[in-house]
């Protein structure tokens, strides 16, 4: 039997379209590049979703078998357009990273109204809507692990951190309403509380002189993060707090 090359692409995407699917909502470099190497070499086809196209080819190019999808975590048309294409072109999702958030700082006196606003809509309207797109594929499939990557805002509103505070709190909220709802459908949501500073470029800059160990590593979250995928029904678990050892709570 000859097969022809229309045979063996045919074949191929066949065979890619068996691997599971991980959808990586807020991809960029730090936690977003390291959840995507760690799932992509566990087999794991990766979906990259940001808004800016130079930062999904340089993830593309950095993540075997990751392919990069412009989105804005706000638009619910985007939502549904892209998981369409998520679904027609690497297979339905079995896990969703939500990592989309924002980073306008301030205090009530130095926050505006439209800032207020947009933090609420990255951090929970956008999370929302995300989910929406994967619980149909995950119920069908009696399994699937959403994790929505948090902060310490959420549990507790420090005086320059007005909007992501709220905004932070809300989500905390959705995630555990989710699990609650979701759970019995034999879909694991979990919230990780990123109690550190993230160990990346800006954050080095902004902070000059700390030592390593005061920074979270990217790779040792995604660790954790993979961890939750694995986890046995009879034990998920909701809520993770991440920090280093030097950080005070």
């Amino acid at each position: 039997m000859c097969l022809t090359d229309a045979d063996l692409n045919q074949i191929t995407k066949e065979t890619a379209m068996t691997n599971p699917v991980c959808v990586i909502l807020g991809a960029g470099p730090g936690n977003g590049l390291a959840c995507a190497s760690r799932f992509s070499a566990e087999g794991y086809r990766t979906a990259l979703l940001a808004r800016g196209e130079a930062t999904l080819r340089a993830l593309e190019a950095d993540v075997p078998g990751a392919r990069g999808y412009i989105y804005d975590a706000t638009e619910q048309t985007s939502a549904e357009q892209v998981f369409a294409r998520i679904r027609s072109e690497l297979g339905p999702p079995e896990v969703l990273l939500y990592n989309a958030s924002t980073r306008d700082f301030g205090d009530i006196e130095h926050t505006s109204p439209d800032a207020f606003e947009q933090a609420w809509r990255v951090n929970s309207l956008g999370c929302f809507l995300a989910v929406k797109q994967v619980i149909p594929d995950m119920r069908q499939a009696g399994r699937g692990t959403i994790v929505i990557m948090g902060a310490t805002a959420s549990l507790k509103g420090a005086a320059g951190f007005v909007a992501f505070a709220a905004a932070k709190a809300a989500q905390r909220s959705l995630a555990q309403s989710l699990a609650r709802h979701l759970g019995p459908q034999g879909i694991h949501v979990a919230y990780v509380v990123i109690d550190a500073v993230v160990d990346m470029p800006a954050s080095r800059t902004m902070l000059p002189g700390k030592p390593e160990e005061f920074f979270a590593q990217p790779r040792d979250i995604a660790e954790s993060v993979f961890f939750l995928t694995r986890q046995p029904r009879s034990a998920w678990t909701f809520e993770l707090d991440l920090r280093p050892f030097g950080e005070s709570w």
